[in-house]
């Protein structure tokens, strides 16, 4: 339809019960719905959740029910809670909300954990970022503003980007003047809540930090195919 575009992509082998799909919008509503109430789509495509107006999906990951959700806003906010405080909903659903924005916020990344030793990697627009132990923020619920997870301010600018991040991963920081650069998660130390960061990118006058991705090589692909229960 005019105006809409694809948001997220998500690898499937069976559409199963025990799995689900995992949706936020951009004003923190969250919904999960059962996998196999996908496995019959449409040419024109089927409804995944009903939006309300000036809402808009910004990321969906395949869950197993029992999964921690981490919802982090551009306001420098973060909210961990289980997976199992959101009930299962059918298609047509609008869902239920996962994170108290203000009217000036916005959340910007869905990270779906395993366990509490993974670490929140948070990245600003003005080239600042942080890591953190996962374990290091307090589950503050479903449906609340959150915890700090990183200062926005003049310094910093908004966050950007949020990636749950391992020692032996490396990630590519892009900015808006096209440059990318590769680096190494264990180069950046991890640092409490409340401190502001330290630069993750030198940036020119005009230049702002649009994103950061996490690296996949090949031989991971190739595993985590082969490991997928679904």
């Amino acid at each position: 339809m005019p105006g809409e575009k694809i948001n997220a992509t998500l690898v499937v082998k069976d559409f199963v019960d025990d799995k689900f799909i995992f949706m936020t919008t951009s004003k923190g509503t969250v919904k999960k719905t059962p996998l196999s109430d996908f496995s019959n789509p449409r040419k024109n495509g089927i409804i995944a959740i009903k939006l309300d107006n000036g809402d808009y999906l910004i990321g969906a990951e395949i869950t197993n029910g029992e999964n921690d959700i981490v919802l982090v806003s551009n306001g420098g906010k973060a909210v961990w809670f289980d997976e199992n405080d959101v009930r299962s909903m059918g298609r047509n659903a609008r869902g239920v909300r996962g994170m108290k924005i203000p009217d000036n916020n916005q959340v910007l990344s869905l990270l779906i954990a395993s366990e509490e030793s993974e670490s929140v990697l948070v990245a600003t627009e003005n080239g600042y970022g942080k890591r953190t132990v996962l374990s290091d923020f307090r589950k503050s619920g479903r449906g609340t503003q959150g915890v700090k997870a990183i200062q926005v301010s003049d310094r910093n600018g908004i966050v950007v980007a949020a990636r749950l991040v391992g020692d032996s991963d490396e990630i590519m920081l892009i900015t808006t003047g096209g440059v990318l650069i590769r680096t190494r998660v264990s180069e950046i130390r991890e640092l409490g809540r409340a401190t502001q960061g330290v630069t993750l990118i030198n940036l020119t006058k005009d230049e702002k930090l649009s994103g950061l991705a996490k690296i996949v090589e090949p031989e991971q692909i190739k595993m985590n195919q082969d490991e997928l229960p679904i």
